[in-house]
């Protein structure tokens, strides 16, 4: 789980440098206007290295070690060794196109955390193991009826209009990603994934 630990430390250093320090902030946030104007394409990666405050940071990096960790090894086999952080780094890029698509003319919106690329790492792990105990708020529930409460609840906020200023369209096109690209790379994680919906086991 070496990738996932360099993720995570990575992300760890630079979110908390840049929470007192704007101006390595303003560097690193998506801000449509400097892509179009300036051409700084790196921000469309790079948003996700910093977060808005300490428990965003903390449940991101959480959710990647508990799950990368997992994951990781997959991604190994048919990628290599650096397998897991290229499929990471694809779910920053195709997480947050949407958004900045949408808002490309827009100068008052920035976009910033890991949340996307993290959302395709979980939803990835639960194509494997719908039926493995997830614990939201020290509650146990099934992988897979957290996923359908999630993208539930994406949408909603999403088409609310963000109003807890999260980005709910990075973390459904992150999930949407992350099962595609597992697919893609291994189709038959289809079938194990629908046997395993066949045979619930919780655990």
């Amino acid at each position: 789980m070496i990738v996932t630990l360099i993720l995570i430390v990575v992300t760890s250093v630079v979110s908390i440098a840049a929470f007192g320090n704007p101006r390595l902030l303003d560097a690193l946030i998506l801000w449509p206007p400097a892509i179009s104007r300036k051409h700084e394409y790196w921000r469309l990666l790079s948003y996700g290295l910093v977060h808005a405050d300490g428990s965003h940071l903390f449940f991101n990096m959480l959710t990647l070690f508990f799950f990368g960790r997992v994951m990781e090894g997959l991604y190994a086999q048919y990628l290599g060794p650096f397998g897991f952080a290229w499929f990471y780094l694809g779910g920053l890029l195709v997480s947050i196109l949407p958004s900045w698509w949408m808002h490309r003319k827009d100068s008052g919106y920035r976009s910033l955390g890991a949340s996307g690329a993290v959302s395709a790492v979980l939803f990835a792990f639960i194509l494997l193991q719908p039926w493995a105990m997830i614990f939201v708020f020290f509650l146990p529930l099934p992988a897979i009826l957290y996923a359908l409460a999630y993208v539930a609840y994406s949408i909603w906020m999403d088409r609310a209009g963000g109003l807890d200023r999260v980005n709910h369209s990075a973390h459904m096109w992150g999930g949407a990603y992350g099962v595609l690209f597992t697919v893609f790379m291994e189709p038959r994680v289809v079938l194990v994934f629908v046997d395993q919906l066949q045979h619930p086991h919780f655990g």
